[in-house]
């Protein structure tokens, strides 16, 4: 049983410079321990925690003691308990969370408990960022035509939300059309010091969105969980967690002149991830730290799933002081984040002597050698210098198929795809670009960059150049703020005339949102087997994501964007080669139209202020017109629609008593996928479109759903019969059972079809017959995506076997009652002789006690194999979980009170 808080005795008053108090807190210096001082910032935040909600239940003394002595600890994998501030969801993530919130309370009224407990309790705040379906580009009523095809599109699941928001106490919901999750949690909703009942702590969060990240740009300790584990930790359960190492990433001097925060992101991205940073921490420290702004912080850590760190963290400084200042947060919460980071050590004031912070290892980075760069053409830390693309597109044309090839034959590479465009004469080349998008909340927090794009274009529209009529442009910033300093700059013009028009605020062409190609463009693409392109600043270039039709996509700063879309093709060497040709018939390079540091330093600093942040911000809640017409109902308890496709009771409890059903084994399972590596929550559970030949677009169908209303898998994350058929769905997945062909097919192993992976997973269900995955190393990279893990197991699927899993994706299969297994070291299903027509049995224990975490058992298959995998529940509570059938299970029977 909880007891009362040992640390007590720590708890001090904060007081205020002119009298007065700005509250209690824990006060770590109180502790009298030197070796707090070492400890980086990142792990201050998880002490602090585990300090004041220490219970010595959840929470115990020892736990702290294990922080307290992170630098001894850290190296042997233990675990700890940490309870976040508060819990981030968006609208895709946040409705299934929702859904389920609304079904573990009809299961607490079935097994006769109070519905009524089933409640965040830390607070929630859920934005509705509708992500952005761009169905219209190129006009100026671009905003407001896609935000009604949205409410048109998501009528159901807008309202859904809004019956959440009142039927649920703790849950702040921000309407759709405010702006994109991560950057209203930068603007607006990041506290970075909490003030509870006159506690202050440090502001913490974890988020259904791996690119929560973003937040550490703030301070703020914040990184994704899947939505399974984030709806624990609304209902009060700690996370346990592996206390992280944490790499100090040591930044020197300044950028160089035209270099842009995207450049050093990108080159940060692919140091971090040559390092190995998956599962750990990473702190920025040094003086090249003052030169940074908050926004550039900012792309950095939202790039930390890119790079496979848990998150990338800033401490709070000066710069951010004055970030809170222009965002339009109060003098008195300045002062009381200011004083409280003070007093407890949390403050960097690169004024004083700095004391030296332990690292588990150290990276150092000199700003003045990063150089512009793009990253492609099919994943986000391939880091091509800009002088170099030219010679590397052409590499890509003659590679083999890969992450870095094509194979197209050389005699094929100079095809030229001739078409008509709307009665105008049209050719397509390899590397051409068809859409050019400025997008994600990756660089649209950054205003140097947003305004850098802008004054690209003005210089482009004053020379005469143009971009190509077919080239689907677009611009989609993170929040109202953006458009304020546009239009005060006086530099939006430029972007429309570019094609640039904005189009909503939300994801867009990142998460596969693109829309439509014109048809014309479509078929010469597809018609001549073209190698089109897509440019975009997001964050995210895997593999049939943008578009279907795009095989090259490149990810680069929004001038980039722009640039690459005026040259019309990523087969240029900018260096050498002109964009085009101006009004005059001069010929245009990149050096003419790219601005200098100062210039967008100018219009930065005359054009982003305070009154915008606030004036947006103001108004954030009220809604807007379409969102204030939705009629909900104001019961507690969901009335389920049978016949919705967007919102459906899932069959997670189904059956469900108090007695937990315990740990289980795999017996003659068959093989349902053979993967290798880097298949990613986007291959295992696509968020894009639904493809007219799908298993889910077959069930839309059939419930009277026009191909047209399809709308996007993440938009029906409600659905878990569509989900279902949707999971393994992507157009790009390779399975080895498929022997070189790619697409979302596999073999039915005991008659040899080849069927969609839904089918062959019915039929193994059916006949009461397991299954299991076979997969390389970084299993479930990318996206935090919940569903990943929830549709395999309604497909069936009862293990995993990896030779490595990405950080959440392995927490989320755990949380689904899927076991998780790693080969040993150098082993794989390859080397092991495994085809995976094999059937598969795995010898767990039958008692959860006679389970340790991460320890080795036997797999057999009916061929006469055997081989050892580890068992990656990491901790005891997952081993519970699993116990339980689920994290959600779990949560229900503890909270009806059963002692199993």
């Amino acid at each position: 049983m909880a007891s009362a808080n040992p640390f007590n005795s720590i708890l001090k008053t904060l007081e205020k410079p002119d009298g007065g108090e700005f509250g209690k807190y824990y006060s770590l210096p109180a502790l009298n321990d030197p070796r707090i001082d070492k400890l980086p910032y990142s792990i201050k935040i998880l002490l602090e925690s585990a300090i004041r909600n220490c219970d010595e239940f959840q929470v115990k003394s020892a736990d702290v003691e294990k922080i307290v002595d992170w630098e001894n600890t850290s190296p042997h994998q233990v675990e700890i308990p940490f309870k976040p501030a508060r819990v981030l969801l968006q609208d895709f993530t946040g409705v299934p969370a929702v859904v389920d919130l609304a079904c573990m309370r009809d299961a607490m009224n079935k097994l006769g408990g109070d519905s009524n407990k089933i409640n965040p309790l830390v607070p929630v705040d859920l934005v509705i960022d509708h992500s952005v379906q761009v169905d219209v580009a190129r006009s100026e009523n671009a905003v407001q035509a896609n935000m009604e095809l949205e409410f048109q599109r998501n009528n159901e699941r807008f309202a859904f939300l809004k019956w959440g928001s009142s039927a649920f106490d703790n849950m702040l919901v921000v309407p759709p059309g405010s702006g994109i999750v991560h950057q209203v949690n930068l603007e607006y909703l990041g506290r970075v010091v909490f003030n509870t009942n006159g506690v202050l702590y440090p502001d913490s969060v974890v988020g259904t969105d791996s690119h929560t990240t973003m937040i550490d740009g703030l301070g703020v300790a914040g990184w994704g969980v899947g939505g399974i584990e984030a709806e624990a930790a609304m209902l009060g359960q700690p996370m346990s967690m592996v206390l992280p190492g944490v790499v100090g990433f040591k930044l020197l001097g300044k950028l160089r002149d035209g270099v842009t925060a995207t450049d050093l992101v990108l080159t940060v991205t692919q140091m971090l991830r040559k390092h190995g940073v998956v599962g750990k921490f990473v702190e920025f420290y040094g003086e090249g730290m003052s030169g940074l702004s908050l926004a550039d912080r900012a792309t950095i850590a939202n790039m930390s799933p890119e790079y496979g760190a848990t998150m990338g963290f800033f401490p709070v400084d000066h710069v951010t002081l004055q970030y809170l200042q222009l965002t339009g947060r109060s003098d008195e919460t300045i002062a009381r984040i200011e004083s409280y980071l003070r007093a407890n050590k949390m403050f960097v004031d690169y004024n004083e002597p700095q004391i030296e912070k332990v690292y588990s290892s150290y990276l150092e980075l000199k700003l003045e050698e990063v150089e512009p760069c793009i990253s492609g053409p099919k994943r986000p830390h391939d880091r091509v210098p800009l002088k170099e693309m030219k010679a590397d597109w052409h590499a890509c044309l003659d590679n083999r198929v890969g992450f870095k090839g094509f194979a197209i034959p050389k005699e094929s590479q100079n095809k030229v795809a001739k078409f008509s465009f709307h009665g105008t004469p049209a050719e397509l080349r390899h590397g051409d670009v068809v859409i050019a998008a400025i997008t994600s909340c990756t660089n649209t927090s950054n205003p140097s960059v947003m305004l850098g794009a802008a004054l690209v274009a003005k210089k482009a529209c004053e020379l005469g150049l143009e971009v190509k009529p077919w080239i689907k442009t677009s611009l989609a910033p993170g929040s109202g703020v953006v458009t304020k300093y546009l239009q005060k700059s006086g530099l939006q013009k430029y972007l429309n005339q570019l094609g640039f028009h904005i189009v909503g605020y939300g994801c867009t062409t990142c998460i596969g949102n693109s829309g439509d190609i014109d048809e014309s463009v479509a078929s010469a693409i597809s018609e001549n087997d073209m190698v089109a392109a897509a440019v975009l600043s997001g964050n995210r270039n895997f593999e049939g994501r943008v578009h279907p039709l795009t095989r090259a996509n490149y990810l680069g700063s929004p001038p980039l964007v722009v640039a690459y879309a005026l040259a019309g093709t990523v087969d240029i060497d900018f260096e050498t080669e002109p964009i085009g040709t101006g009004k005059d018939g001069k010929q245009i390079f990149f050096r003419d139209i790219w601005p200098s540091s100062e210039e967008v330093a100018n219009v930065v600093q005359s054009s982003v202020l305070p009154d915008m942040f606030k004036a947006t911000y103001e108004a954030i809640t009220k809604g807007n017109p379409m969102w204030n017409e939705l009629s909900v109902p104001s019961s507690s308890l969901y009335a389920w629609n049978p016949t919705s496709t967007y919102i459906h009771e899932p069959p997670y409890f189904k059956d469900m008593t108090m007695s937990p059903p315990g740990p289980h084994g795999v017996k003659d399972a068959y093989c349902l996928l053979n993967f290798g590596d880097s298949i990613t929550t986007d291959h295992i559970s696509p968020a894009g479109s639904i493809h007219k030949d799908s298993p889910a677009a077959k069930f839309l169908l059939e419930h009277g759903v026009d191909r047209r209303d399809f709308n996007s898998y993440g938009s029906r994350r409600g659905n878990d019969e569509i989900m279902a058929r949707g999971t393994f769905a992507n157009i790009r997945i390779v399975n080895k059972l498929l022997k070189g062909e790619v697409g979302p097919k596999t073999i039915h192993i005991p008659t040899g079809e080849k069927l969609s992976v839904y089918d062959v997973a019915t039929r193994y269900k059916t006949a009461g017959q397991d299954t299991i995955i076979l997969a390389g190393a970084e299993y479930g990279s990318g996206s935090s995506r919940d569903w990943a893990a929830k549709g395999p197991m309604l497909l069936g699927v009862k293990a995993v076997i990896a030779k490595s899993f990405e950080r959440i994706h392995r927490s989320n299969l755990v949380g689904m009652g899927i076991i998780p297994l790693c080969f040993k070291s150098g082993e794989d299903a390859d080397t092991l002789g495994l085809t995976g027509y094999e059937r598969y049995t795995i010898d767990l224990p039958s008692s959860v006690s006679e389970i340790r975490p991460g320890q080795d058992v036997t797999v057999t298959t009916d061929g006469g194999k055997s081989f050892t995998c580890t068992v990656r529940f990491d901790t005891e509570v997952e081993l519970a979980y699993f116990n339980h059938g689920g994290i959600l299970q779990y949560v229900i029977r503890n909270l009806i009170g059963s002692k199993q």
